[in-house]
């Protein structure tokens, strides 16, 4: 079991969580997350780099002059790769990058980079964040009373505009709703900022699963 301190908005404990290791899947599996972020980054890769090659580049496919006799250097046609404004050997060509894993590959991949941070005590639990009006000053604040200064990704149960207008002016902070969590993000931060509310919904979510 792992003890989880829940903390308020001035950084004083509140109550604690106990969490079982079994719901994130028992053990932290490397080889699983290092896919997944193989996979994540290969998905977003473009793949329309492209050049023309000899058959897309304008001009007349006639041999510029004949093989022999002339006592210049043997050429071909004016579209060939070896000329000025000819076309690209071997060029680029539009590909697509993208990989597929199966949900349930995707969900345990996500679940072992979460018990990677509780194990090295890099997950903290607030018991609420809500903001009556957009401030960025107030989340830094936040941030500096939960003793986080350097990058967290903050995982909330549903999406509050009030939260993302006053943290999107603080550099290397992001705010995801707990549902879209993936394993790419979760390892892209050094600490894993949860509401209460969002760490809940996830352990029921996969305790009834896993049940």
């Amino acid at each position: 079991m792992i003890d989880l301190a829940v903390y308020n908005k001035e950084g004083q404990e509140v109550e604690s969580l106990k969490i079982d290791e079994s719901v994130f899947g028992g053990l932290v599996r490397f080889a699983l997350i290092k896919q997944a972020i193989v996979m994540y980054q290969a998905n977003k890769r473009v793949g329309t780099a492209t050049t023309k090659s000899r058959s897309m580049v304008a001009g007349s496919s006639r041999k510029m002059f004949r093989q022999k006799g002339t006592g210049r250097a043997r050429v071909g046609t004016i579209r060939t790769g070896k000329r000025v404004g000819g076309g690209c050997i071997f060029g680029k060509a539009p590909r697509d990058f993208s990989k597929r894993m199966p949900k349930k590959q995707r969900r345990l991949a996500r679940d072992s980079a979460l018990l990677a941070k509780l194990v090295s005590n890099n997950v903290v639990v607030v018991d609420e964040l809500k903001f009556d009006t957009p401030r960025t000053r107030d989340f830094a604040q936040l941030l500096g009373n939960l003793d986080i200064a350097r990058s967290c990704l903050v995982a909330i149960g549903a999406p509050d505009a009030n939260i993302y207008k006053s943290a999107r002016n603080i550099w290397r902070i992001t705010i995801m709703p707990v549902a879209d969590l993936n394993a790419a993000d979760i390892c892209s931060y050094r600490k894993v900022l949860f509401t209460k509310e969002a760490l809940l919904s996830l352990l029921n979510k996969n305790e009834s699963s896993v049940n």
